[in-house]
């Protein structure tokens, strides 16, 4: 069965209730859909600088144990080729995204995300995009 990693943003939408993303996790199974420490770190972020912290803090710790949190160390070594590889191409991207898609990459998942454009210039990431209704 094919795995998921969710991007941040695709966490930010489901959080939401946006894009019908439940039925669609859902359908693929919650237990098939995993997130990056990284995203864990960006959602937790977003949390200290709401307006509501102690309920986003208590719906992010629901969030989280949904979904299995997998570490970003085991993909580093692709973190650092792609990094190099885009600076020399002036394509840089975002030190998180990259994080975030090298994890993907090692762990051969398809990572779900909204920004296919800035991903898509990772070597070997297979990448959907939950938001587009076909």
């Amino acid at each position: 069965m094919k795995k998921y990693l969710l991007d941040t943003n695709i966490c930010a939408y489901f959080l939401n209730g946006k894009f019908n993303l439940e039925t669609k996790i859902d359908s693929v199974g919650f237990e098939n859909c995993v997130v990056s420490e990284i995203t864990i770190a960006e959602l937790k972020y977003g949390v200290e600088k709401s307006t509501h912290k102690e309920k986003n803090k208590k719906t992010l710790e629901i969030f989280q144990s949904k979904f299995d949190v997998i570490p970003i160390f085991p993909a580093l070594d692709i973190y650092a080729k792609e990094n190099a590889r885009l600076k020399i191409k002036v394509k840089i991207l975002d030190d998180f995204d990259l994080l975030i898609g090298s994890t993907a990459i090692f762990n051969n998942l398809t990572l779900v995300t909204k920004n296919i454009s800035d991903f898509d210039r990772l070597e070997d990431i297979n990448i959907e995009d939950w938001t587009v209704v076909l």
